[in-house]
């Protein structure tokens, strides 16, 4: 085969070599190029133009519609404890329905724990009541008025607790607790063991938060007097406790105000620390 005619048209940029031609016609099928001084390069299309017997066919096959699903996240399910139904449960209707039979439950048990609570302290309050009837104010200073002031203080932060959350079954209970807890503490007032100073500011205290909480309860309450309460409830009890627990030990240990002052202290830098943390989140 020649292919001295064809190539005499090309540029010089487009010529191939004789061995290029030479592999592209055997790869294409055709017998390949013998060498010989006549032949001159020539180029790929006009080889194939020149090689009439054979020609290459290329096909491509008819692309078919095809649907592709893409790994898709799933949504997560919320914790078990929550109080927000699962939406991928196709029976939570029957779920809502145990949850509201178990939260009235647990109401009904809250509920009957009143009568058992006032069991505590009447018994006491029973006994003083006979002792200051006869006379016998002495057998009241064996009850020690800074522990009935901790049980006071623990039952009005509970309470503010279940006045915020709105469970009113809960609130009950431990209204009762802060009431036969400060009827102790007015008989011990009564009897001298309790100083008048001590027992006229747990008097305000009592009466203030019993009216806070019930207000805030029934959404009357200001919510700047509510932050500022329990501000007030959480300083008192973190100052108490460390107090009451060091004069559990005054045989043993002097007799001070310090471990008060410095739980003092740190309570209400804690607190001056949320107060600015929340400031600075919402400002």
């Amino acid at each position: 085969m020649r292919v001295q005619g064809y190539v005499s048209f090309l540029p010089t940029h487009h010529r191939l070599s004789l061995f290029h031609m030479t592999t592209v016609v055997a790869l294409a099928g055709a017998p390949p190029l013998q060498p010989s001084s006549t032949s001159k390069p020539g180029c790929l299309f006009l080889l194939l133009k020149n090689h009439h017997r054979r020609r290459l066919h290329f096909s491509i096959p008819p692309l078919k519609p095809c649907s592709i699903r893409l790994p898709t996240r799933p949504r997560p399910n919320p914790a078990l404890g929550s109080d927000v139904p699962n939406p991928l449960h196709p029976d939570h209707h029957h779920d809502d329905e145990g949850l509201k039979q178990w939260d009235s439950l647990t109401a009904k048990f809250a509920g009957a724990a009143n009568v058992p609570f006032l069991l505590l302290q009447l018994p006491q309050i029973v006994l003083n009541a006979r002792n200051l009837l006869a006379g016998n104010k002495a057998a009241l200073f064996a009850v020690p008025w800074l522990g009935m002031f901790t049980g006071l203080l623990g039952n009005l932060s509970l309470l503010s607790y279940f006045a915020k959350k709105g469970e009113r079954e809960a609130m009950v209970v431990q209204t009762l607790g802060v009431v036969s807890t400060y009827a102790v503490i007015a008989q011990l007032a009564m009897a001298g063991s309790m100083p008048v100073p001590q027992f006229t500011a747990t008097s305000v205290v009592v009466a203030c938060g019993l009216l806070i909480n019930f207000l805030n309860y029934f959404n009357l309450l200001n919510q700047n007097i509510w932050n500022f309460w329990e501000d007030f409830i959480t300083v008192a009890g973190l100052s108490a406790l460390p107090q009451v627990m060091w004069s559990t030990f005054v045989p043993y240990v002097p007799n001070s105000i310090l471990p008060g002052i410095i739980s003092f202290v740190i309570a209400v830098v804690m607190v001056v620390m949320v107060s600015y943390i929340l400031l600075v989140k919402f400002v």
